[in-house]
């Protein structure tokens, strides 16, 4: 999800759309548009790595967050005609984020049902 994120940066740089969005005019606010996103999606990095009920259901719900931020990016490319390329990583960004939570979820309940199962 964050290489995606990026993507969707770096596209919408290719084509601004006005005076104050991303461009590769001015690169340091290209930098610290990634810089921003790598910041963002730590939390969800760490607690990844945590085999915890809570952090899992904290992480699910970070995911669902993304993948509606993603969805919000959608339109931008019906809206402008040369950011097409943002709608389509977007849905795919869309996609990996509800497999994710699928996959986190289903993850976490085999835990549940294989600890039950032992006691």
């Amino acid at each position: 999800m964050l290489i995606l994120a990026i993507a969707v940066i770096l596209i919408a740089a290719r084509h601004p759309t006005g005076p104050n969005t991303v461009s590769y005019d001015e690169p340091l606010g290209l930098w610290l548009s990634i810089g921003m996103a790598v910041i963002l999606f730590l939390p969800g990095l760490i607690l990844a790595l945590f085999n915890n009920r809570t952090a899992n259901i904290i992480f699910i719900v970070f995911q669902a967050i993304v993948a509606i931020a993603f969805l919000g990016i959608v339109p931008i490319g019906f809206i402008f005609q040369k950011s097409i390329g943002v709608s389509v990583v977007a849905i795919l960004g869309v996609l990996i984020s509800i497999a994710c939570i699928v996959i986190t979820a289903r993850s976490s309940l085999k835990r549940e049902v294989k600890a039950l199962n032992i006691n």
